[in-house]
C-alpha cells in the first residue's frame, strides 16, 4: 500500500503505476472542489501568511469573474480531467472514489465501501470512532496497538478564512459542469452542487 495525494493529479502517475502493476487497486478520496480549494489556501496561508488574497488567486480578472485555472489549487478540483487520464490505463472497477464528506458524516460506512472494494472482511464499524468536537470530525477511539485515541494531526481541522459568498458561488458555477461529468464517469453522485 502507498499513499500520496498528488498521484491523482500527476500526469505521469497512471502510466508509471500501470507499468508496475496493471492489477493495482486505486483509492482516491475526493471532496467538494470548492471546499478543497479553500482548504488548500488555508494550508498554504498557515505556512506563508504573506501570500495574496484568496480572491486575487481565484480570478484572472475579477471584473469578468474569469477563474484562473493556472492556479494549481483550482486545477486539482477538476476531477473529471484527472480521471480521464487514469482511465487510459485502469478500468473503472479498479478505482474507488471515497467521499471526504461521508468520511466525516459516516466514517464506518465509507470505510465499509473501502473494505468491500479491497475484498476484506468488514471489521471497522461505528464503535471504532468518536466525534472530536475540537477538530470537527471523527477520530479513532484507539490506534492499533495503543490504548490512546488517535486523531489526525494539528494541520487537519483548521478554521477556514471567510470567503466572499459571491466568490464561493462563482467557484460553484465553475466546477458544476466538471462535477457533473465526474458523477457520470464514476456512477456516483457526491452532492457538491447543492
Amino acid at each position: 500500500m502507498e499513499k500520496t495525494p498528488s498521484y491523482f493529479v500527476t500526469r505521469e502517475a497512471p502510466a508509471r503505476i500501470s507499468a508496475m502493476s496493471r492489477e493495482t487497486k486505486l483509492i482516491v478520496v475526493v471532496r467538494d472542489p470548492v471546499t478543497r480549494v479553500i482548504s488548500d489556501y488555508t494550508q498554504t496561508l498557515s505556512k506563508r501568511p504573506d501570500i495574496p488574497s484568496f480572491e486575487s488567486l481565484t480570478f484572472k480578472n475579477r471584473t469578468t469573474g474569469l477563474i484562473d485555472t493556472s492556479w494549481s489549487a483550482i486545477q486539482i478540483g477538476i476531477y473529471a480531467k484527472h480521471l480521464d487520464n487514469w482511465l487510459q490505463y485502469f478500468p473503472m472497477d479498479q478505482i474507488l472514489f471515497v467521499s471526504g464528506e461521508r468520511l466525516i458524516s459516516d466514517p464506518a460506512g465509507e470505510l465499509g465501501r473501502v473494505q468491500d472494494f479491497l475484498g476484506l472482511k468488514r471489521i471497522i464499524t461505528d464503535k471504532h470512532f468518536y466525534f472530536n468536537e475540537t477538530k470537527g470530525f471523527p477520530c479513532l477511539k484507539k490506534a492499533e496497538g495503543s490504548s490512546k485515541p488517535h486523531c489526525l494531526g494539528k494541520t487537519k481541522g483548521r478554521t477556514h478564512p471567510n470567503i466572499n459568498p459571491e466568490v464561493v458561488q462563482r467557484l460553484r458555477d465553475f466546477y458544476r459542469p466538471f462535477n457533473m461529468k465526474f458523477y457520470q464517469m464514476t456512477g456516483r453522485f457526491f452532492g457538491w452542487d447543492d
